[in-house]
């Protein structure tokens, strides 16, 4: 059972992250899915999404959920049917959930790629990262806001919020493994305190109301 790590941000959240190195047919065992997500699971191309679907599954089952207990609005927001607040996340090798009995939480894992150096432009403004001269930092850098700003727009996902326009995070070292987010939105101004992590190669970030940061962790 790989948990890769489990973050205790209060009594009320916690978040798990998995590292998928099992084979389908090993994370399948066990897992019991509705008819929906078993058709949703069989029509899935890529293996990798597949297990990953299903280490999300594992991870419910941390917390005293079942795939029955988990359900998507229209907007493919999940929820779960006890009024929990969850956020979910799967990159490659990677999955992840953050779950709170008290406020809503979002989570992002991202693999850093060069390829952001390139797409940076169109969701945050490049040229307050203009002092990191290192393209490799600058790509770490780029990631983490990426990371955070999803971890936002999936805590409220509103239609036409703009990553670029609406979403904007408070600049930061990598050293300092957190920040502060802001989405403005007609008119409504929402703060968020965003934490991230690194992991061999990927990007973690979460985020919680502004306030709510008292974490601790635990492998």
């Amino acid at each position: 059972m790989p948990l890769y790590k489990t973050i205790t941000v209060s009594t009320a959240t916690r978040a798990h992250i998995w590292e998928i190195t099992e084979s389908e047919k090993e994370l399948a065992s066990g897992i019991f899915l509705t008819p929906p997500c078993q058709q949703r699971l069989n029509g899935m191309k890529s293996e990798l999404h597949r297990r990953g679907f299903l280490s999300i599954r594992h991870l419910l089952a941390l917390e005293g959920y079942q795939d029955n207990d988990l359900f998507y609005d229209s907007l493919g927001k999940p929820h779960l049917s006890d009024g929990t607040y969850i956020s979910i996340t799967h990159s490659y090798t990677f999955s992840g959930i953050i779950v709170s009995t008290e406020w809503p939480v979002g989570i992002d894992i991202e693999k850093q790629r060069e390829k952001i150096l390139k797409i940076a432009h169109k969701f945050t403004p490049i040229e307050e990262y203009g002092t990191l001269s290192d393209p490799i930092n600058l790509m770490r850098k780029l990631t983490v806001v990426w990371g955070a700003k999803e971890s936002l727009y999936k805590i409220n996902s509103t239609l036409g919020l703009s990553f670029l326009h609406n979403i904007n995070i408070d600049d930061f070292t990598l050293e300092e493994g957190e920040t502060t987010g802001v989405i403005t939105l007609n008119g409504d101004i929402s703060s968020f305190k965003i934490y991230f992590l690194e992991l061999e190669g990927f990007t973690c970030a979460y985020a919680l109301e502004a306030g709510q940061h008292n974490k601790t962790i635990s492998q």
